[in-house]
């Protein structure tokens, strides 16, 4: 018998759209002939089918036709809350529905930027200069004008990237170049979540890998490298086709490596399932929208870690999808894998 699958999308984020082009990138991808899929969608309390059934959140199941049914298996796509901060991983675990990403707690550090790279920090991880702002601290005064000027303008210099501590797609993210526009950009940044990080500029070349890993092995797809010429890469780059995105990248094979073995390292040490992809820059290199001559002193480049996504874009032209083709494997193939490790002995 077929297994029933339930892709998961939708959610309470600036994202909603953008997981559910990822629900029908996903659908499209998965093996027909051994799945029975079916696409919920989160609208806040109102959970439902694609075709409008509402789903019983005692036990995930919604009933069509006079017939109830369950799921064994449930794919996550939903970019934001609460499908990536851990809350849907708890309710399905208290379900015992098996599910395609990690668990609660590695779900809740990643989705914290400013954490999850401060954690990661220790293990030898590159970031960036960082200043975490909670918006009670910001409407209680606690923030005030003189700290502002310490920390970021002064602390952190021009450019610095202000943004959501907690979205993505780069909704109410600011390339800030002036004083006068930090305080506008920090508010911007409040109206995605209640945390807002301000980090300091890295030029470079920025790069990105996904990976994956089951009981049997470790993939690490060919690396992408993304090129844009807007100020950073911003909504409209990531979805109105204002980038290039190369993969493979045009950098130094010995650096490849590096990346790949780096990112299949905060795999482990986060404790991840399925697919996740972690964003990178590269500094130190001669010029960074060419390829790097070998001959480059090493020494001199620098790998520094931008953030571990554990809920990827699986649209026909996200990231993944493109590095899975690159690698020469069917993106059908890869879902199954995830799927079938949750049953495998």
């Amino acid at each position: 018998m077929k297994r029933n699958i339930a892709i998961i999308a939708g959610g309470d984020s600036s994202e909603h759209e953008v997981s559910l082009r990822s629900a029908a990138g996903l659908y499209s991808f998965m093996d027909k002939e051994r799945y029975d899929i079916t696409i919920v969608v989160f609208d806040g309390s109102n959970w439902h089918t694609e075709d409008g059934e509402p789903i019983d959140k005692n036990d995930f199941s919604f009933t069509r036709g006079g017939v109830k049914h369950t799921f064994d298996f449930a794919y996550i796509t939903i970019h934001g809350t609460p499908g990536e901060n851990g809350l849907l991983q708890g309710y399905l675990e208290m379900t015992g529905i098996p599910y395609s990403c990690c668990n609660v707690l590695a779900a809740a550090l990643t989705f914290n930027k400013y954490t999850c790279n401060h954690y990661l920090a220790p293990f030898g991880f590159n970031i960036a200069k960082s200043v975490l702002i909670r918006k009670d601290e910001w409407l209680n005064g606690s923030i005030n004008d003189q700290m502002v000027h310490d920390q970021i303008i002064n602390g952190l210099g021009f450019p610095c990237f202000i943004k959501s501590n907690v979205g993505g797609s780069s909704f109410g993210c600011t390339k800030v170049k002036t004083a006068e526009a930090v305080i506008p950009a920090i508010e911007r940044a409040f109206q995605e979540g209640d945390e807002v990080i301000c980090e300091a500029y890295m030029k470079g070349t920025e790069v990105t890998c996904g990976v994956y890993k089951t009981k049997e092995k470790a993939v690490a797809f060919p690396i992408t490298e993304v090129v844009t010429k807007n100020e950073f890469f911003d909504y409209d780059a990531k979805y109105k086709g204002q980038v290039d995105e190369i993969t493979p990248a045009r950098i130094p094979d010995a650096i490849r490596d590096k990346i790949q073995a780096e990112t299949l390292r905060i795999y482990d040490i986060i404790g991840a399932n399925g697919i996740i992809r972690v964003d990178w820059i590269i500094t130190g290199m001669r010029n960074t929208e060419e390829y790097v001559d070998p001959v480059d002193d090493m020494s001199k480049i620098q790998i520094n870690l931008l953030e571990v996504n554990t809920t990827p874009g699986m649209t026909a032209t996200s990231f993944i999808p493109q590095q899975v083709r690159a690698a020469g494997l069917d993106i059908k193939d890869v879902l199954t894998d995830i799927i079938e490790n949750k049953f495998s002995n």
